[in-house]
């Protein structure tokens, strides 16, 4: 799939949760939810921090948009993430009902989404994610390499 006009404005303000979350000491990975023009959640990793191995950036962005929406289905909503989602979140944005997956940066080591595995738009599954990969994709790179290569 093609990028759409705001997939740069949402991909920075995902690396801005990322930068957050690296400023933290965590992996530099963010996420944010889109339905209709707005954020709607937003997260960043988080498994140190909270001692809980499922606070990834794309699950905490996932719960906040539900809670907001009151709804754990977030029909039509788009999730932004700066990393290719793992397969526990990929299966969480299934379950969600994510209409379209933007991400930058693939995850050669654990992509649930077309690295390793292609779970989100998988036709087994009974729902299919609209995935654009690439947007920002060296700036996503980059900020994931440099940390890595700061902690060596």
């Amino acid at each position: 799939m093609q990028p759409l006009p705001d997939d740069e404005f949402w991909m920075r303000r995902a690396l801005a949760l990322a930068r957050q979350g690296e400023s933290e000491d965590e992996v530099p990975v963010g996420a944010v939810a889109v339905l209709d023009g707005r954020e709607i959640g937003a997260g960043f990793n988080r498994p140190i921090a909270a001692c809980d191995p499922t606070a990834h950036a794309e699950i905490l962005a996932l719960r906040e948009a539900a809670a907001r929406l009151g709804n754990y289905r977030l029909n039509g909503a788009a999730l932004y993430v700066t990393l290719e989602p793992c397969v526990m979140c990929a299966g969480a944005i299934v379950h969600a009902r994510i209409a379209r997956l933007v991400f930058g940066a693939r995850d050669i080591r654990f992509g649930g989404v077309r690295s390793k595995f292609r779970l989100a738009d998988s036709e087994l599954l009974n729902h299919r994610v609209e995935i654009v990969e690439g947007v920002l994709g060296a700036e996503c790179a980059a900020l994931l390499g440099e940390f890595f290569r700061r902690r060596r």
